[in-house]
């Protein structure tokens, strides 16, 4: 990532303490195998049980035995570190930009001290297609196109190999979350048909100020689902609904971290809430996760589910569309840093 900013040190210092609790992990460590190797119909109700409650109590959830095969996880590991390992120059071949927000960047540090790390995206299904602005009358589509790398050589095959396979995850923890709900297993599955999901490659070098800087600020996730992949290093926190704690997330072997984003909270009319989270840097080793974002079709539209409401339960939010609200968030990634993006609370509707 380059030498340190010297405007990044004074900036940092300022910071206050990062204080997380040190407390055992407490999110659940869920086994799919009973619903994947066959399904067994009283294994799957204890298992979608077992979901909901985690949803509900903590918006996060581990899961082992979950299909996806360790061998292509392990190869895309490979291919990313070769390819942060890689120069400078080739890296900025596949930079990304305001055209296109796959590829690869890294932090600006003297404009945003949050994050300490450097990404490469690609979208799941190439090419995906998001509204070219976030004003409501623009019926005019921007296509995302992956840009891949030149080394290493296999990059793209590792990645797209285990795209199809992390999707299939999704897909199955999405029918496990809808019949938690008391829905239907595949009532969500529709929303998904023109996806605009996306997978990042993470690289968080040693940072020389772990105490004072963060890999990424706290945020909650504005998708649908979060499938998440990290390293033995560990480093991502939770913030715990019963007393705001942070939590650290301790590395499980070969798991996926699960959690809720900002699409499910308003599906589920606030019964499964998105929770924040954050990832501390390591001042000795490098950190590496891949997180895959299931996010519906950019036309979808986004409010509780009917099912859902009723009189004694009504809609927490009014309705928005998923891609104008993707295409304002990427509007802000670029021209206003210094201003908050939109968030799902502003289509909240009001107590009174």
């Amino acid at each position: 990532m380059g030498e340190v900013d010297p405007a990044f040190v004074q900036a940092i210092e300022h910071r206050p303490r990062l204080k997380p609790i040190e407390v055992a992990d407490d999110i659940p460590v869920i086994d799919l195998s009973s619903v994947l190797n066959p399904p067994d119909h009283n294994t799957t109700q204890q298992i979608f049980t077992r979901i909901g409650a985690a949803c509900e109590t903590w918006g996060f959830f581990q899961v082992v035995n979950h299909g996806v095969p360790a061998e292509l996880r392990r190869k895309v590991e490979a291919v990313a570190k070769k390819f942060f390992d890689g120069s400078s120059e080739e890296k900025r071949k596949v930079k990304r930009d305001e055209v296109n927000p796959m590829g690869y960047y890294e932090s600006e540090h003297t404009k945003n001290v949050r994050d300490w790390k450097e990404v490469f995206d690609f979208v799941v299904h190439d090419p995906s297609q998001i509204p070219a602005s976030h004003e409501p009358d623009d019926k005019e589509l921007r296509i995302l196109t992956n840009q891949w790398p030149q080394f290493p050589a296999e990059f793209r095959e590792a990645c797209e190999d285990y795209a199809r396979e992390v999707e299939k995850l999704a897909y199955k923890l999405l029918e496990l979350i809808s019949m938690s709900l008391g829905l239907s297993a595949n009532l969500l599955n529709g929303y998904f048909k023109d996806q605009t999901s996306f997978i990042r490659l993470n690289h968080y070098p040693p940072c020389p100020f772990p105490h004072l800087a963060l890999g990424v600020g706290h945020h909650k996730d504005a998708g649908g689902l979060t499938v998440l992949a990290q390293d033995d290093v560990g480093g991502l926190e939770v913030r715990r609904k019963s007393d705001r704690e942070w939590i650290p997330v301790k590395p499980t072997p070969d798991a996926y971290i699960i959690n809720v984003g900002d699409i499910i909270q308003v599906w589920s009319n606030e019964k499964y809430e998105s929770v924040e989270h954050r990832v501390v840097v390591n001042s000795t080793k490098e950190r590496f996760s891949i997180p895959f974002f299931f996010n519906p079709a950019n036309y979808t539209m986004v409010k509780p589910l009917d099912e859902l409401v009723n009189e004694k339960n009504p809609a927490k939010y009014r309705e928005y569309n998923w891609g104008k609200f993707l295409a304002t968030r990427s509007r802000s990634d670029f021209k206003k840093r210094d201003v908050e993006n939109i968030q799902i609370y502003h289509f909240r509707v009001s107590a009174n």
